[in-house]
């Protein structure tokens, strides 16, 4: 039995940071897991720039309310839960990806929390587990799948290699010229007919 795990940011949505970074004119905060492959280091970052500027929850979700998938995106989630199960495992927060999760029909997602003050500032976050994305995936298959993941960034390709399958969609050039030997895709299409051609392979 195949699982298909799909990262969320920059494969379904667009990354929520940089448009957070556009919407506040924080240009810092344009830096993401495409570009710093330490999550914890990078999230202590985020947060402490929020503070200096006096920024918190609300103020990024009222940016998150404005974002919309990507072009084809829920056309090709909802394809691909039509021909089998799927997950989106994602380094982001509940508290960010709710209104997504609407816009994309409600798909499976695993997150993360933030820690937030009653004032809406933003002190802290809590993983989900360690590694959570490769964590996530060694789980599914210790209760029986074979799973398939893509996504785009560094804390991606954990997930990716440990799979029966995995690619890589609309990521770096830096980080398709480092791991060579994962197919790379930009469309959604050729994604899917991937996907769909190792799903034949149970049959």
């Amino acid at each position: 039995m195949y699982i298909t795990c799909l990262d969320l940011e920059g494969v379904l949505v667009p990354e929520i940071w940089i448009a957070f970074a556009e919407a506040s004119g924080i240009p810092e905060l344009k830096r993401t897991t495409r570009d710093e492959p330490d999550y914890d280091k990078l999230m202590k970052w985020r947060i402490g720039i929020l503070k200096e500027h006096g920024l918190g929850l609300k103020e990024i979700q009222d940016t998150i309310a404005k974002i919309d998938p990507m072009p084809g995106a829920k056309e090709f989630l909802d394809e691909l839960r039509s021909i089998g199960q799927v997950i989106i495992i994602s380094d982001t927060f509940t508290q960010f990806a709710s209104p997504l999760m609407k816009k994309l029909g409600w798909p499976t997602i695993f997150c993360n929390s933030l820690e937030v003050a009653p004032s809406g500032e933003i002190t802290g976050f809590k993983m989900r587990c360690p590694q959570s994305k490769l964590t996530t995936v060694k789980a599914l298959q210790s209760i029986g799948y074979d799973t398939i993941a893509s996504g785009d960034s560094h804390n991606d390709l954990a997930m990716i290699r440990a799979s029966k399958a995995g690619f890589l969609f609309r990521s770096t050039d830096k980080i398709k010229a480092d791991n060579p030997d994962l197919k790379a895709f930009e469309d959604y299409g050729e994604l899917l007919e991937a996907i769909k051609s190792e799903l034949k392979t149970e049959r």
